[in-house]
């Protein structure tokens, strides 16, 4: 008999049936098994405490929304094969495999290359385990594969993954300004010349998801308690680095920088700092404990630059910008039933160009509480 997993989701209220024998492997190695120590939004909790989801529950909820949007798209007559199907699974279901310890907050600061380049590296390494079982996966990740919708159902303004994160992080943070209608966007998704596009009955849905994300970027992954919290925990991991040179360090190009990647999650970096709280070194410990204890920094944002300053381990100054829309990638697209097949700023009457090409910079100084 095969084997058979039942995965209960609270975001979406329901099961998720895995019954794949090549993805249930993927699920129950070791790798992917990693992605149950990583949190996905880093030191977000320390904002919002509920907001202690992993990549795992994340990757698995955009496989489920993945299912959905394929059984979708073959009811409205879309031509997909059983191998583009579970390829187009695979690719979603890794899509996050190669994130660092606390997610986006340690990227490009473990190693030298982006997280982007580690999944696919993991997913080669994988598909040589099991002898090119995700080649077409690969492929679809890629976006060297022939049918160029699937790649936009695994990376894209409106694909899986987007869908599920901000669902995910509006149920775990409470912010309700992320919640949005998965299932009638899903619903609503058809293929157009090897496009994926949106009905027109799904407009406003997608309007809702395109503001809802930016409100999220502010509300959440740019809130200023965060930031600050991330700060404090990039200038720890500097000051370790500088008094040891060896400290979670990673050489991209070692033969077994893989397998020493995935032994490293947010439970290391966090023994680490609660040793370091009693450092001889009185800046790792002052660090150590304030990120132990949430004695978090000071911050303030505004509209301007701020004066320079020394960007030391207590304090700096920063950047933030948010584009809820990028007109560099491939425009989310509006079906209509006479067969326009238009831009959503030119089908929306809400969103003009306007207001989907607005790029909001704000700018930050963070430094020790008084």
């Amino acid at each position: 008999m095969a084997k058979r997993k039942i995965i209960n989701d609270p975001v979406y209220d329901g099961f998720l049936a895995i019954d794949d024998p090549v993805l249930l492997s993927v699920v129950e190695h070791p790798f992917f098994q990693r992605q149950r120590r990583i949190k996905q939004l880093g030191l977000t909790y320390l904002v919002y405490p509920g907001a202690t989801h992993t990549r795992f529950s994340h990757m698995l909820g955009a496989l489920n929304l993945m299912t959905r949007a394929l059984e979708v798209l073959r009811m409205k007559g879309v031509d997909i094969t059983a191998e583009e199907d579970r390829g187009a699974k695979l690719a979603i279901l890794l899509h996050d495999i190669g994130h660092g310890p606390f997610s986006h907050t340690s990227e490009r600061v473990l190693v030298d290359v982006s997280h982007e380049e580690i999944t696919l590296r993991m997913m080669q390494h994988l598909n040589e385990e099991m002898d090119g079982l995700l080649s077409t996966a690969i492929a679809i990740f890629t976006n060297r594969y022939p049918k160029h919708f699937l790649h936009q159902l695994v990376s894209s303004q409106l694909d899986m993954d987007r869908l599920d994160y901000l669902g995910r992080d509006s149920f775990f943070t409470g912010v309700s300004e992320g919640i949005v209608g998965t299932d009638r966007i899903i619903s609503m998704l058809n293929v157009h010349r090897d496009e994926l596009v949106v009905d027109e009955k799904g407009i406003y849905s997608v309007e809702k998801f395109i503001i809802s994300r930016r409100l999220m970027y502010w509300q959440v992954y740019m809130h200023k308690t965060v930031i600050a919290a991330d700060r404090l925990l990039l200038a720890i991991i500097r000051r370790a680095r500088e008094l040891d040179s060896g400290v979670f360090r990673f050489d991209s190009g070692a033969p077994n920088f893989l397998q020493r990647f995935a032994e490293i999650d947010d439970d290391d970096i966090m023994v680490s700092i609660k040793q370091w709280q009693h450092s001889p070194d009185a800046t790792l410990s002052a660090l150590c404990r304030a990120l132990v204890n949430r004695r978090l920094p000071a911050i303030r944002i505004a509209s301007e630059p701020f004066p320079d300053v020394s960007n030391g381990y207590f304090e700096g100054t920063g950047e933030l910008h948010n584009r809820s829309y990028d007109f560099n990638d491939q425009e989310i697209k509006v079906l209509f039933k006479d067969g326009r097949c238009l831009p959503i700023g030119e089908a929306s009457d809400q969103l003009d160009r306007h207001f989907l090409e607005k790029q909001v910079t704000k700018y930050y100084h963070y430094f020790p509480k008084l």
